[in-house]
């Protein structure tokens, strides 16, 4: 089979500017775009031929995920990637990862319960909490990143009834290990309470790390845990709306079952775009991982030519690189002088919670050179 070679090092940026979603449409074209977690590179062949043949058909009405082969295509993709048996029976569709979380979180938990999350951390977990009545309760990170089992422990025994996993993180970009998880399941397990493990960014683990996928590493996971996953982030499909509940014991299964209705309403297209990704998209993939490693190192050696003091971690997972710019004078929130005086848009660190203040978070998902032209226009200003 001839192997398609995708170009992710050199895409115009007025071809980038053409497009109408979030990232280039929100600020003015002055202004350049390294903030929402969406990629510039062009989509995977067979993700674009699948959504070719369906607008050729003229088919773009309601999804029927069950109809389709997706469950069976990420069991594949699930036992190629990260060597997880799936059974294609215990996955189910939903729109995207965010709503499927809040879905469960009305399920599982009651008004009033306290909900753990890991802060600094994706900033929506801090608003579907509140929505559906719950509150939020705060285990921040160590240092170095890696989740505070003895407080997320502590945060059980004084009543939290589940934890919002997120594996791999956003924004710090590290990976669990399978013994931390495995701790983490016994934890819950002696809580009884749950584990909602978005593993959205799992497919982008890069060399050097490994994903374990939470329900695989115990009976304790499989009975107190719920994957919510997805190919948006992965192949770049996030507007077309799909995302997966996985589970892997009738116990977790009957909480998706039981959801309502609204919960599985997943987009035509996205159920087409998701399955032909699974299925056919790996060489993409491997592809795109590669260009990945070496903008994480590009962006170190960025960093310590243009911005002197500043301290970068390079991601073990994703495009989401996490910037501690404490001590370069910018404030509390570093993206407000970076957007007024370097005219870069990153992802203010504050927004994150506890422990984001003096940071941003800045997208690597493009070309060696938009990441150098944003780098060099933040040190430009200090």
């Amino acid at each position: 089979m001839n192997r398609t070679e995708y170009n992710l090092t050199d895409i115009p940026i007025e071809r980038l500017r053409a497009r109408r979603s979030a990232k280039w449409t929100s600020y003015p074209p002055d202004v350049l775009p390294a903030f929402v977690a969406e990629m510039d590179f062009p989509l995977a062949d067979p993700v674009k031929d699948a959504l070719r043949a369906a607008i050729e058909r003229d088919d773009t009405g309601y999804a029927n995920p069950p109809a389709s082969d997706l469950a069976a295509a990420f069991s594949g993709f699930a036992g190629r990637r990260f060597d997880w048996t799936v059974d294609p029976g215990m996955v189910a569709a939903t729109s995207d990862v965010v709503g499927g979380l809040r879905w469960l979180l009305a399920s599982i938990a009651e008004p009033g319960d306290r909900i753990i999350v890991t802060p600094p951390v994706y900033y929506p977990f801090f608003s579907i909490i509140p929505e559906v009545g719950c509150e939020v309760a705060e285990a921040p990170l160590t240092p170095a990143g890696t989740l505070d089992l003895d407080l997320i422990e502590d945060r059980f025994a004084a009543g939290a009834r589940a934890m919002i996993l997120c594996s791999p993180h956003n924004p710090a970009g590290t990976v669990p290990t399978r013994d931390e998880l495995a701790r983490l399941a016994g934890i819950a397990a002696r809580h009884d309470a749950w584990i909602l493990a978005d593993e959205i960014h799992a497919p982008l683990t890069l060399p050097g790390a490994v994903h374990t996928p939470f329900l695989d590493v115990s009976e304790e996971a499989r009975q107190h845990g719920i994957c919510v996953t997805s190919a948006s982030k992965t192949f770049n499909i996030a507007g077309l709306g799909c995302a997966l509940f996985v589970t892997a014991s009738p116990r977790a299964l009957k909480v998706v079952l039981d959801l309502p209705r609204g919960a599985g309403h997943a987009g035509h297209l996205g159920v087409i775009a998701s399955q032909a990704a699974f299925e056919a998209g790996d060489d993409w993939l491997d592809q795109v991982i590669t260009r990945l490693d070496g903008n994480r190192r590009l962006l170190a050696d960025l960093v310590d030519r243009h911005l002197p003091g500043a301290h970068y971690r390079p991601p073990s997972a994703g495009y989401l690189a996490w910037i501690d710019a404490r001590e370069l004078g910018l404030g509390d929130d570093p993206s407000e002088a970076i957007l007024e005086r370097a005219h870069v848009a990153v992802s203010s660190g504050p927004g994150f919670g506890t422990g984001g203040s003096g940071h941003f978070r800045i997208n690597i998902g493009t070309t060696p050179e938009l990441i150098a032209h944003a780098i060099e226009s933040i040190g430009d200003i200090l």
